[in-house]
Order: structure tokens, then C-alpha cells, then sequence
């Protein structure tokens, strides 16, 4: 176990080596434009390069690589270009915001789809084909084009929630709910229906196999045939399932905090790329990084755990 750990661990670290050199090199190579993108349209050639050397973006390009992934191996992202605090203290004042939307996002979605997925295995009829369809629909209909969808209805329409706005959980709780209720049912969406097809796939596939027809026979009951052995056994796949999906939240927060003035590390991450503010850019790849193969290595430990035929290495 520690072995394999380890391996996902440095296999991470060269994954975060990699995007972050090749997020540099993208970035760099409009290097000539940021400080105009900086400054305006309406700013003189002078003030332009005056700011581009001020930047250092007259610098070599591996110069100011390995000086900026010096700083970030101990997590100082330097300076914002345009923010007032520095690049590590503004994503750590988002970044709570951000996560306890992502995981009430990702808790809703999972309860949820176990509920449709399991009731439409078990059932099938309509309800099977009701998943199936909100499934598709999940594929179909982007996440921004729900939350538009929900604060129309409950904001305008039906005044229910507020249309914008964020609320500390230490201010007020039930502020809290109302504030991420919307932005919540708008990431969720497209996830309940892809986990809750693999549940209801893997359910119904494992239901067929002579395992079950053994626990059967034994004198189980069928909840517990299902929710101990059927379930578990259908763990695995929507794991990893999840997993991809908490990462698609993650990207679909930047649309939906934006719709919801939310201060999130989504609605950092866009007024960063609309001024080109290099640090902060990196900054927000290298954290979005550093979760993704958190969620990995936590997703393929707890298929494991569900499956110990599953062999890690």
C-alpha cells in the first residue's frame, strides 16, 4: 500500500511538473501583449515596455520559469499583477468557498444518483428509463445553461433564493443553504445522471451473477444483498466515475460562481485570465493540479477498500 503511494505520489509530482511548465510556455507566448492587456488599448508603446520589463517578461523564458517553480515548490506564486494580495493568500481566501460548494456538490450528487440508480436497476419500468433520460440530459445541457435556467425560476420568477451573492456558514447557516442551494443543483446536475447510469448499470449486471443467487440461497435478506454485496460490488466503477466528475465541478464552478457572483476560486480564475495575470493564472493551474491527483490517489484507495480484489500497483 505505502508502495503504491508512493508511486502515485511521484507520478504526480511529474504530472504537476509537466502541466505546469507547459501552462508557462502558453502563457509566455503572448508575453508581448500582457502588459498591453494590462494597461488598455489606449496605453503608449513606452508605458508598455516600461511594464514589461517592471513584469520581467523581457527575461529568458527558462529564467523565469525556473525562478517562478523555485518560489512555488515552497507555494509562494509571487505577486499578483493586478490583485491587491499576493497570488497564494487570494486562492487561500477562495479557495473554502469553492470547496464547500464542490463538496456539498459532489455529497448531493452521490446520494441522489445511489437512490435513482439503485430504484431503477431494482425496478426498471419507467423509472429506468426516467434515469436513462436525466442521464442524457446531464450530458446535453451545460452547467451554465442550468443555473441560468434555476435563477430565472427561483430568483426572478419565484423569489425562493437570492440570484447572486455568498453567505460565511459562520454567519449565518441558514444564509449559507440559500446562497449555495442554487449553484449546487447547477454542478449536480449533469453528475447525478452519468453516476447514477453506472450505478444502475452495475447493479443491475452484478443482480444477474450466481454470487447473488448464493447470498440468496443462504437466507439474506435483499436489503442486505444489495446495499452490502450488490452495492458495494457497484462501488468501484461509480468511484471513478465520481472522481472524473469532481474534477468536471471544479471547471464548471468557474461558470457557475460567475453567474452567481460567488467569490470562489471559479470567479478568480476568470478575472485572472480577462487581464492576463500570469501568476495568478499558474497559481490556479498548479492548486487545480495538486487536487486532481489528491482525488485520484483518495478514489483508487477507496476502490480498493470497496474491492480487495482490486490489486494496487
Amino acid at each position: 500500500m505505502l508502495l503504491f503511494i508512493a508511486k502515485r505520489l511521484a507520478s504526480g509530482v511529474g504530472m504537476l511538473i509537466s502541466v505546469s511548465f507547459l501552462a508557462f510556455a502558453l502563457l509566455s507566448l503572448g508575453s508581448e501583449n500582457i502588459a498591453r492587456n494590462i494597461l488598455g488599448s489606449t496605453a503608449t508603446q513606452e508605458d508598455v515596455n516600461t511594464l514589461s520589463s517592471q513584469l520581467g517578461l523581457d527575461r529568458p523564458f527558462f529564467e523565469r520559469y525556473f525562478d517562478w517553480a523555485i518560489n512555488a515548490a515552497q507555494f509562494n506564486f509571487g505577486e499578483s499583477w493586478t490583485f491587491p494580495e499576493t497570488v497564494s493568500n487570494t486562492i487561500q481566501s477562495r479557495l473554502g468557498v469553492t470547496f464547500a460548494i464542490v463538496i456539498v456538490t459532489i455529497l448531493v450528487s452521490l446520494v441522489v444518483a445511489i437512490i435513482l440508480g439503485v430504484t431503477a436497476a431494482i425496478k426498471g419500468g419507467w423509472v429506468d428509463r426516467l434515469v436513462q433520460f436525466i442521464g442524457l440530459m446531464g450530458y446535453a445541457v451545460p452547467g451554465f445553461l442550468v443555473a441560468l435556467l434555476l435563477v430565472t425560476a427561483f430568483a426572478v420568477q419565484i423569489p425562493i433564493f437570492d440570484a447572486i451573492g455568498y453567505v460565511e456558514p459562520g454567519t449565518s447557516i441558514g444564509g449559507w443553504i440559500r446562497s449555495i442551494t442554487l449553484p449546487v443543483i447547477a454542478l449536480a446536475f449533469s453528475g447525478i445522471g452519468s453516476v447514477a447510469n453506472q450505478i444502475r448499470g452495475s447493479v443491475k449486471d452484478s443482480l444477474g451473477l450466481d454470487y447473488v443467487r448464493t447470498l440468496y440461497a443462504r437466507g439474506l435478506g435483499f436489503n442486505s444483498v444489495v446495499f452490502k454485496h450488490v452495492l458495494r460490488n457497484a462501488g468501484g466503477p461509480a468511484l471513478a466515475v465520481l472522481g472524473s466528475q469532481l474534477v468536471g465541478t471544479l471547471g464548471g464552478a468557474v461558470f457557475v460562481e460567475q453567474i452567481f457572483a460567488i467569490p470562489g476560486l471559479g470567479q478568480f480564475t476568470v478575472q485572472a485570465t480577462s487581464v492576463s495575470d500570469v501568476p495568478a493564472i499558474m497559481g490556479l493551474v498548479v492548486t487545480t493540479a495538486i487536487i486532481v491527483i489528491i482525488v485520484n490517489l483518495v478514489i483508487d484507495l477507496l476502490s480498493a477498500a470497496l474491492n480487495p480484489k482490486v490489486r494496487l500497483s
